[in-house]
């Protein structure tokens, strides 16, 4: 990065003439909202306040905060990173927003800004691990016994191999088709079984390595929530220097800063750790971890499934075990520059002895550090007071029970506030931010302190106390600039309040009444989003029975493809669950209804959901409200979002749960939806559907 001389900056033309830019030479249209957004971005990057900006679908807000964070990132010398939540969004920032954009401001700029994309070292090839030979250790390698399973493998480990002399990437995402993560785990390494540059001796020809040069001189950088989370809040230092954080998706933020602080133990996981230690440590201590996780595999067999309020006493005591074997094997491993057993000629490790002896110390610290924080996770009395929570769960893998042991943190804000809320000036943007009316619900989860009585989440011990005080740096602003939808005119929202409120035995014959009427009078054209996979089948099912048209249900062919045939013949309907509620984008005539059928509430035994809500309910709060409803109010807002995704789109979002009507947390469900001309009369919704078909 080449920083702006000081004259050239004064002179410098300002956002609003950038963006205008911009806007003329990618062939768009100027947007309302789209400048709102780019100017409130713009002073927060100046001001250093932190920003949350809700933005429709059509806004433009890739431009509205790219155009500033570039002319910042020049300014300031500094690079802004860009996190996103999926590989959608980060494929269109750099494979399409960014080449066109860079290229349009680089006449006024004075030279083409400069961009990067940056994964997890997971996420690329490893020359090392490919060149040496090292296999990775699968924990589930002893269940694996299926001759037609093995092959498989090794064909698709030979197809890796021979991929890695083609890529210039060894990106994962460009492989095409993938491999599943089996197979992957074989050519990759994670960052704790790295070498490092300064000991891997094809440490220059790094993808990694390679792609982290790349966006240390790069103006943006565009990565993902997990990585991100990685760098802040593990504090691993993986993304460039940086002063400035743009958030995408940020409704998913919470999520996935959760999911990298999670840490699980399986006893398979401890018993591949030993086996890794094996030959590089006295046997008598692999066999002592051995030990401990068969042990360990005994007494998960007789525990609870579910959240634990207390620690079982034997699993304590395998646990216990487990961390002190790991620990001894992870001492006798030795610091990397000690190598307790040389192996070649001049009392050195061969490169293969270096890589194994690094894979086997990740292995032992994971688990050494997993057991040790399920130990302490039950040192406070008060369940309410941990800042951990910890479940078992099991899962069938090869017609074998799995047992693992999870230990989340009940809240992330504390760590957020401090780690980045606290290191860089943060813009955090999703079309679906504001919940019953207000950003405060999403903001107390990012550990930003609330601007009103909304109920909100806030951690114990961590509870912010912060306020809008400039010293601790979260001083914030939120601004929804609106929609180019008329949601209005264009979409109708439907609540069939005379339905019967969802049971546990699937659905009602009168809800799949309610479908087939209003399939019938869109002439298709639908989408279901249901809360399982066991009703999205039901209600396929049935609608086959009734109804001659094209009926596609998730689970019959992969997601994208069902999602095209889709999009491709309009009349059909497609049917399905949780992963079509965000990112289906089909605008036009082939999408005009869509149908929900019951509020998507977490799962009551969900252990975290659960343990949450009876934390807020400790400090006098409604946990059910600020954790379950918040929860649904943000699925419930994405999916309704599918229905409009082009300005001459028009529709109807059928909800077909009764209780969005008639419960008393139904007004803060209805206004986190976009605001569509409502409605409970089914006439007058099939009346609509039918004029609009007949307009088709």
């Amino acid at each position: 990065m080449a920083q702006l001389a000081d004259a050239a900056v004064s002179e410098a033309p300002s956002v609003a003439d950038l963006l205008a830019t911009a806007v003329e030479a990618l062939g768009g249209a100027e947007r309302e909202g789209q400048q709102a957004m780019a100017a409130a971005v713009e002073r927060a990057l100046r001001t250093g306040e932190h920003l949350a900006v809700q933005a429709g679908t059509g806004t433009g807000k890739s431009l509205a905060y790219l155009v500033p964070a570039i002319r910042h990132a020049l300014e300031a010398d500094q690079a802004v990173v860009v996190s996103t939540a999926t590989i959608a969004l980060q494929a269109q920032l750099v494979d399409r927003d960014l080449p066109r954009l860079t290229e349009a401001l680089q006449p006024v700029l004075g030279r083409e800004p400069t961009f990067a994309i940056l994964k997890g070292r997971g996420n690329y090839l490893c020359r090392h691990k490919i060149e040496s030979g090292a296999q990775a250790e699968d924990p589930g390698d002893e269940q694996l016994f299926d001759p037609f399973q093995v092959s498989a493998l090794g064909r698709q480990v030979t197809r890796l191999h021979e991929w890695a002399e083609q890529t210039k990437t060894g990106d994962r995402d460009e492989l095409v088709p993938g491999v599943p993560d089996r197979a992957w785990r074989q050519v990759s390494v994670t960052a704790k079984e790295c070498l490092g540059a300064s000991r891997c001796p094809v440490a220059e020809d790094c993808f990694s390595e390679l792609a982290r040069h790349k966006a240390g001189r790069s103006d943006v950088v565009v990565t993902n929530h997990a990585l991100l989370a990685i760098d802040a809040i593990e504090g691993r230092a993986v993304l460039p220097e940086h002063d400035v954080v743009v958030v995408d998706e940020a409704h998913n933020l919470v999520d996935r800063v959760t999911s990298v602080a999670t840490g699980e133990l399986t006893s398979s996981g401890a018993a591949a750790a030993a086996r890794r230690c094996a030959k590089l440590v006295d046997q008598a201590l692999s066999d002592q971890l051995l030990d401990a996780a068969e042990g360990l595999d005994t007494v998960l067999t007789d525990a609870t499934v579910g959240r634990w309020e207390a620690l079982p006493e034997p699993v304590g005591r395998m646990l216990a075990a487990i961390r002190n074997a790991a620990w001894a094997c992870r001492q006798a491993l030795g610091p990397e520059r000690e190598k307790a057993a040389p192996k070649a000629a001049g009392g050195k490790d061969t490169d293969a002895d270096a890589a194994a002896r690094r894979f086997a110390t990740a292995l032992v610290e994971e688990v050494h550090d997993v057991a040790g924080r399920l130990l302490s996770a039950f040192d406070r009395e008060d369940p309410a007071t941990r800042p951990d929570v910890v479940w078992l769960s099991e899962r069938e893998l090869n017609s074998t029970t799995v047992r693992t042991l999870h230990v989340a943190p009940l809240s992330v804000a504390g760590l957020l506030a401090s780690r980045l809320f606290g290191q860089s000036t943060v813009v955090l943007t999703s079309a679906t931010l504001v919940l019953g009316g207000s950003f405060d619900a999403l903001a107390r989860q990012w550990g930003l302190p609330a601007k009103s009585g909304t109920p909100v989440e806030a951690p114990p011990d961590e509870g912010s106390g912060h306020g809008n005080d400039p010293a601790t740096n979260l001083v914030w602003h939120g601004l929804d600039v609106g929609s180019p939808f008329a949601h209005a005119k264009a979409g109708i929202l439907y609540v069939a309040r005379h339905l019967p409120p969802p049971g546990r035995d699937g659905l009602s014959g009168a809800v799949l009444d309610e479908i087939d009427g209003l399939v019938r009078a869109a002439g298709g054209r639908a989408l279901g989003l249901f809360s399982s996979m066991r009703a999205a089948k039901q209600a396929a099912e049935d609608l086959r029975g009734r109804w001659d048209g094209t009926v596609l249900c998730q689970g019959e062919d992969a997601t994208n493809t069902l999602v095209q045939k889709f999009a491709a013949q309009t009349g059909s309907v497609l049917f399905g669950t949780i992963s079509l509620w965000q990112g289906v984008d089909v605008p036009g005539e082939s999408l005009q209804l869509v149908m929900i059928d019951r509020i998507p509430f977490p799962r009551p035994d969900d252990p975290l959901v659960s343990a949450r809500q009876r934390a807020v309910d400790a400090r006098g709060g409604n946990g059910f409200l600020t954790v379950s409803a918040t929860h649904a109010a943000l699925l419930l807002a994405q999916g309704a979002g599918r229905l409009l995704r082009g300005t001459g789109d028009r529709g109807v979002v059928a909800i077909l749960d009764s209780r969005v009507a008639t419960k008393q947390y139904g007004a803060f469900i209805r206004g986190s939806l976009p605001p569509f001309w409502a409605t409970q009369d089914p006439a007058v919704v099939r009346g609509a559907l039918e004029r609009l078909h007949d307009a088709d």
